[in-house]
């Protein structure tokens, strides 16, 4: 048996979601590619595919074998096009996910300067407001804010951000700057549709606690809140890189600087495996080397006034 060819085989009927897709896309029978699996799993001594006749899906020796099969398809992959170009430029595709603003500010046009510096490289870039399981979905590496609680990924520090409280100068001036989380009481303050009452993320003596503010704007995005609270409608809690812009302009000022939580930590991840492809290994440098900005030496420039 071509084991590259059954892991080939393996991999793109897992992609396509079914055996005939997967035989189409291929340019083969669906007969044969029943066969070539029933062999593969028959050499590996586990089945790698729950099958019904409705629907098929991975087993759990399934999803872990994808992941080493995608490692080392990928590895053969980029070894092939380097031997090919004579070159040790590194090819082949990387699907990268990242939370939505915080990709489009700093993740997508760091892997635009990593494609004009390699240009055999490919790069899908998803972005998405919730946690991805990188091997479910097929991805290789993700941007995460906040604590890691997979334990099946690696998690390579780019920084830090913080919780933050800001408001127009103007608005500070007319409405005056508050001392205490429990002046946003009487205030006009920014929220963002999400069913939970008040605002969170103060402390104080090392006592976690919320504040039930009012406001009359409220936003199911982060953005516009943003440009709301920029142009003086209110106080707003955001992430410290989503204001860091305005902060820079003088658009926004931060407040109650005393009463934050601990930094929230930013991190590239990716699954635990032996192999790690060239290409991503590459980008994992790149992105740690572009995103600087939230170290804490570069603490000044994101979040402090």
């Amino acid at each position: 048996m071509d084991k590259f060819k059954a892991m080939q085989t393996f991999v793109r009927i897992a992609d396509e979601g079914s055996l005939t897709a997967a035989a189409r896309a291929m340019g083969s029978s669906l007969p044969a590619v029943v066969r070539a699996l029933a062999a593969y799993e028959a050499q590996l001594g586990v089945r790698l595919f729950n099958r019904t006749t409705r629907r098929i899906s991975l087993t759990e020796e399934g999803k872990l074998h994808l992941e080493n099969c995608r490692h080392v398809l990928g590895a053969l992959e980029e070894s092939e096009a380097a031997l090919a170009a004579g070159a040790g430029e590194p090819a082949g595709h990387l699907s990268i996910t990242a939370p939505v603003l915080f990709g489009q500010m700093y993740v997508a046009p760091a892997v635009t300067r990593f494609l004009a510096r390699h240009e055999k490289m490919r790069c899908s870039v998803i972005l998405l407001d919730r946690v991805v399981n990188l091997l479910e979905e097929g991805l290789d590496l993700g941007i995460r804010i906040g604590a890691l609680e997979d334990s099946s990924l690696v998690a390579l520090p780019l920084g830090q951000i913080r919780r933050v409280v800001v408001a127009h100068p103007a608005y500070l001036r007319k409405h005056g700057v508050p001392r205490h989380p429990r002046d946003l009481l009487g205030a006009n303050c920014l929220r963002m549709i999400s069913g939970r009452a008040g605002w969170g993320d103060f402390q104080e003596n090392g006592r976690a606690f919320r504040v039930a503010v009012n406001g009359n704007l409220e936003f199911n995005h982060v953005l516009p809140a943003v440009q709301a609270c920029a142009d003086g409608a209110g106080f707003g809690m955001f992430f410290s890189y989503q204001v860091a812009p305005f902060v820079a302009q003088k658009r926004l000022k931060i407040v109650l600087e005393g009463f934050e939580r601990p930094p929230r930590p930013i991190s590239v991840v990716y699954p635990h495996a032996r192999l790690l492809p060239a290409r991503t290994r590459l980008f994992i440098d790149w992105i740690r080397n572009e995103i600087t900005a939230f170290r804490p030496e570069g603490k000044a420039s994101h979040g402090r006034s």
